[in-house]
């Protein structure tokens, strides 16, 4: 065979192993490498979490993993490992699924209604990767607190109930320090001269709010029941909130799983500063967490002179309002008898 033409036929063979080669290399990079049929996938990859560890994790998902390892050693992602939360789509390819392991996508926290600082930390801790442990540790922090002006018993006040956005690998420390910036965003210049209006500084429309949370349900009728309570504070009588006395029983029990529907005569014993049958003025701290429509209520409350209200029974979920002993008590009466017909004993 002539050296010419044994030449180009070396050459088709060197072109022909290249493209199969080529070919063989853009399968493992560019084909689709999922193992899963859901449209996407969220995948969480821990803080200080190596390769091996992402492997472990990725195992499920990935159809070759050898396939998955190249692209990543290709990509030096095997020495650049990041954690948080990760979107990976169908059919994405191993180039695709590294790529998007760089990508920490943020998500929407929410909370609200929480009625302890341990509430909130399980609450939150189901959502980042901070647990409950280290979450309740910096909440509680004394610098922290001594550095923003809140206590134990008035630190839920800094939550308010919103969505916030947030990496999924968020520490402690920083979600802590992210809700004492959107606490001071909140207070406003405006509410803060709402509050002072009602003679009220930010920490007390919290816990006045959550008493106010507690009472009712219906968000247009907390304006009413704010006015009620304000009533009672201008005029110097004890706050006598129902909520709290429930909050107190459950403080002193250390048992916040204790349903009560009705309040007995022995709880308006209960000693505690949350008790404000026995104490006057405004509890400690919050009783639970207002969301921001009983902030609001306690900032811009109804102008009326009802001093009394009670749960009525003919419009369930709202109350009855009183100016006089007389008239709240035959609303009274009325509630007691319909509880009783109920057989509601606690």
């Amino acid at each position: 065979m002539k050296p010419k033409k044994l030449l180009i036929i070396l050459s088709l063979v060197i072109v022909t192993a290249a493209s199969v080669y080529g070919y063989m290399l853009y399968r493992k990079i560019f084909a689709p490498n999922t193992a899963f049929d859901q449209k996407e996938m969220y995948v969480y990859i821990p803080t200080n979490a190596d390769f091996n560890q992402v492997t472990t994790i990725m195992a499920p998902l990935v159809k070759d993993m050898d396939r998955f390892k190249m692209v990543a050693e290709k990509k030096s992602y095997d020495k650049n490992v990041k954690s948080g939360k990760f979107l990976i789509k169908k059919d994405m390819s191993s180039n695709d699924i590294i790529n998007s392991l760089r990508q920490n996508v943020h998500f929407d926290l929410t909370f609200n209604n929480q009625e302890r600082l341990e509430d909130l930390a399980g609450r939150v801790s189901k959502q980042i990767e901070a647990d409950s442990l280290s979450l309740l540790n910096a909440f509680r922090n004394k610098k922290f607190l001594a550095d923003n002006g809140f206590t134990e018993d008035n630190v839920l006040s800094m939550f308010i109930p919103n969505s916030y956005e947030f990496f999924w690998n968020v520490n402690a420390e920083k979600f802590r320090d992210r809700m004492a910036k959107e606490y001071r965003k909140f207070w406003t210049p405006e509410r803060i001269a709402l509050a002072e209006k009602q003679n009220l500084t930010p920490l007390q429309v919290s816990a006045l709010a959550s008493i106010v949370h507690k009472e009712t349900v219906k968000k247009d009728e907390r304006p009413r029941v704010a006015g009620v309570y304000l009533n009672r504070l201008k005029s110097g009588m004890k706050l006598e909130a129902d909520p709290t006395v429930i909050y107190a029983v459950k403080k002193n029990a250390n048992d916040f799983s204790l349903v009560i529907k009705r309040v007995l005569n022995k709880d308006l014993q209960t000693v505690s500063p949350y008790n404000t049958y026995m104490y006057e003025g405004l509890p400690p701290g919050p009783i639970a967490m207002p969301d921001i429509t009983a902030l609001e209520a306690v900032l811009n409350p109804e102008q009326h002179n009802y001093i009394y209200f009670c749960a009525s029974v003919t419009k369930f979920g709202y109350h009855e309002f009183a100016v006089t002993p007389a008239q709240h008590e035959a609303n009274r009466q009325k509630y007691v008898a319909w509880i009783n017909s109920q057989g509601i004993k606690r």
